[in-house]
């Protein structure tokens, strides 16, 4: 079964010192409010990756860890890049592509953003491609055609089962940062219903119910268990409401006894809205 992925990026934040102690924490309540149905990521910055999936593993602790952004070269003249061999020799499994920060900041386009795709599989890295839409787009109503476009650039030219790895998550711009405002779950759950049909159109239904969805902008301990409640999300790409690792364990343990009560899934998708 397909777990819920629940996880955060640091973004610019934490010195070594303070990685060290959100890993402690971590080590002492993550595996048991995780419980069996949630798989936790962290993104931290590139200088304190091999650090913190060292101490992870070492101390037993079942959470994937990423990096924040990658070259989509291997090797060469890239002042101040770093390669997905780099992050991969660092320990990491994910790489974060595609943020709107990277967008908006570093001018990143969709064509970036595939070659970037295809470097991180070459170095068996699982790509979280962030999607989203701007307020405008959602004014306009054509949030699920800008989102979708996103997507089918970021996959083009992969096999089938490269596509099944990849991670997807929709981040509206309008929801994402200190002043954002949460998407609703019927909103949210709008977008990923027309992501994964659009996967279903292009890949089939397996390979479609295989990608990962996830929801990210604002994500909150009043939001998450109706996010989650949503047939076609997930899980959840949390940002500031996890950056203390005791608010990212009581997150994850909120899902967890939701899905407890709820009898733990027979399936993937039976997760109706309410």
């Amino acid at each position: 079964m397909k777990k819920i992925m629940i996880g955060t990026s640091w973004k610019m934040n934490k010195t070594l010192q303070q990685a060290i102690d959100y890993c402690e924490v971590l080590a002492s309540q993550l595996n048991d409010s995780a419980g069996a149905f949630i798989q936790p990521f962290v993104i931290p910055p590139f200088t304190l990756i091999r650090e913190v999936t060292e101490r992870l593993r070492r101390q037993g602790v079942d959470c994937l860890t990423g990096a924040q952004n990658i070259h989509y070269a291997d090797a060469g003249a890239w002042t101040g890049e770093v390669s997905a061999a780099m992050v991969a020799d660092c320990g990491a499994t994910l790489v974060e592509l595609g943020h709107s920060e990277r967008r908006h900041f570093f001018a990143e386009n969709d064509a970036d953003i595939n070659k970037k795709v295809h470097s991180a599989l070459r170095h068996n890295l699982r790509p979280l491609v962030c999607v989203g839409d701007s307020l405008q787009e959602k004014e306009w109503g054509v949030s699920s055609e800008s989102v979708i476009r996103q997507m089918k650039i970021a996959l083009a030219g992969l096999s089938p089962t490269q596509v099944a790895s990849v991670i997807i998550a929709y981040e509206p711009v309008w929801a994402i940062g200190e002043g954002g405002t949460p998407a609703s779950a019927e909103e949210a759950q709008a977008v990923h219903h027309a992501l994964r049909q659009a996967l279903i159109a292009r890949y089939g239904s397996q390979i479609a119910q295989s990608v990962t969805l996830l929801y990210g902008g604002s994500v909150n301990p009043q939001n998450t268990r109706q996010l989650i409640r949503c047939a076609d999300i997930d899980g959840l790409f949390i940002g500031r409401a996890a950056w203390l690792a005791a608010d990212f364990c009581q997150l994850i343990q909120s899902v967890s006894a939701m899905l407890d009560e709820q009898g733990a899934l027979s399936t993937d998708h039976d997760r109706a809205m309410s």
